[in-house]
């Protein structure tokens, strides 16, 4: 048992006043490459993370949902039930929570009492590495232990991703919470989002390691320009299928989409498409880069990919722009970019780990000139997906 659950044992103890609970864990996720192609309808390829959500829960007699969060302490405990798990503003972080309880209930599944549950992340607020999406698995897992049902992993990504589009209200794909339900250690995912067909690749980087850039910029993904880029890859599709029989931008290549571009509007929706049609191609050959072991090939595509997001995306922003494009001038880093959804959040480079000290203070004292605040690192280990702990 890590320290970490240790403390959380003595806390929940304190809280609820039992000591009858399991332990609970999901991770985050990175995506190695392969940005904002998820709801495009191409590959993505991300792994989860050791850092994530810890959760300790009990069921309970009544019909009682107590909810407490060691990272939101001033809220206290949250006191609700399991048969009114309607939205509510006012809930906050426990609407991700009534969500998942309510799709389960909803798909027929039995949730006949209530739950005690504590929670702590150790995923940076805003940070883009998928802390909403990490809750809602791990309460997945949670449900699945202990009302003891017969639900898969699979059905658990998809009711995650059904409370971020519908009970949330962000029109994100399904990445984030397929690479949190099924991860593997050392391995990353190459996934189809068009078909849910995924292959798990190991990730060998020799004498590398995958450093974490966090801008310490918060992101809040409901409010960002997420939608906006949402809305203007399905105009671009509407307006491309005047002539291609396509359901979604990753079923093109880019000479298809050179053909075919002068149906499009605006010089906007050229670049938001261009960037989902060369993002996809991208992902599909970085992955087979690494089942490879070319780290070198994989590098630079990690670069390609950064300017796609920042010049025909326009996802990136002056903070993650300075952090990647210092790291591309550090000896030793085999290739960095923006990770998640952008507009602040992080970045990922894969940094040789004699340099990684180096790297730290080159990119740290860039980012103090360029923005005037520092930012964090984390050397990120890839970790199983959601599970009992």
């Amino acid at each position: 048992m890590t320290s970490i659950q240790t403390s959380l044992e003595s806390t929940f103890i304190k809280v609820f006043g039992h000591g009858k609970f399991k332990h609970f864990f999901a991770p985050g996720r990175i995506n190695l490459i392969g940005e904002h192609t998820d709801y495009n309808g191409g590959f993505v390829f991300p792994c989860a993370i050791t850092l994530g959500t810890y959760g300790l829960a009990s069921l309970r007699e009544d019909d009682k949902l107590r909810l407490y969060s060691e990272n939101f302490k001033a809220d206290g405990i949250r006191e609700l039930s399991i048969n009114d798990l309607s939205y509510k503003e006012e809930d906050g972080w426990a609407n991700y929570v009534k969500g998942v309880l309510l799709y389960l209930q909803e798909d027929g599944y039995v949730l006949d009492k209530g739950l005690d549950i504590l929670f702590y992340g150790n995923i940076p607020n805003g940070a883009g590495l998928s802390s909403s999406a990490s809750i809602e698995l791990l309460v997945g897992v949670i449900a699945q232990n202990l009302f003891q049902l017969d639900v898969t992993t699979l059905d658990l990504v998809k009711i995650g991703k059904r409370v971020e589009n519908n009970f949330i209200g962000v029109n994100s794909g399904i990445m984030d919470q397929f690479a949190i339900g099924m991860g593997k250690k050392d391995h990353a995912i190459r996934l189809d989002t068009n078909t849910l067909v995924y292959e798990l690749v190991p990730v060998e980087l020799g004498d590398n390691v995958i450093v974490i850039m966090n801008t310490n910029k918060r992101r809040e993904l409901a409010d960002s320009k997420y939608n906006e880029r949402f809305t203007e890859t399905r105009q671009a599709l509407k307006e491309l299928q005047a002539e291609c029989d396509i359901e979604s931008l990753g079923e093109l290549d880019l000479e298809t989409f050179e053909k075919h571009q002068h149906l499009l509007s605006s010089e906007t929706l050229v670049k938001r498409a261009r960037h989902a049609v060369t993002e996809n191609q991208r992902t599909i050959a970085a992955s087979e880069l690494l089942r490879n072991g070319d780290l070198e090939g994989f590098g630079k595509l990690m670069k390609e990919s950064h300017l796609s997001t920042e010049l025909d995306y326009e996802v990136t922003g002056r903070e993650l722009d300075t952090l990647v494009h210092s790291a591309w001038e550090v000896d030793g880093v085999l290739g960095a970019r923006m990770t998640g959804a952008g507009f602040g959040g992080c970045a990922i480079a894969i940094v040789a780990k004699d340099q990684v000290d180096q790297f730290k203070e080159t990119v740290e004292n860039n980012y103090l000139k360029e923005i005037g605040y520092a930012p964090s690192f984390y050397i990120a280990e890839i970790s199983d997906g959601a599970k009992l702990a």
